[in-house]
């Protein structure tokens, strides 16, 4: 992978800062498979572009269809 590939990734940390969320959020995000990541000597990268365009998803029920 060339070094202008590597760009697209940031670390989980430089992810919540952007989002303005914790880090747990965003690892939580990782386990659950909503982001891409890359394992680089132990460290868990996320890519960049999933980071700005996430969108979460609404909280609680959905509305019932009347």
């Amino acid at each position: 992978m060339s070094a202008q590939n590597l760009s697209q990734w940031i670390s989980q940390a430089e992810a919540a800062r952007q989002r303005r969320v914790s880090r747990q959020a965003i690892a939580k995000l990782v386990k659950q498979g909503r982001l891409r990541t890359l394992v680089v000597g132990g460290h868990t990268l996320v890519h960049r572009d999933d980071v700005t365009a996430f969108e979460p998803k609404s909280a609680g029920r959905p509305k019932a269809k009347k």
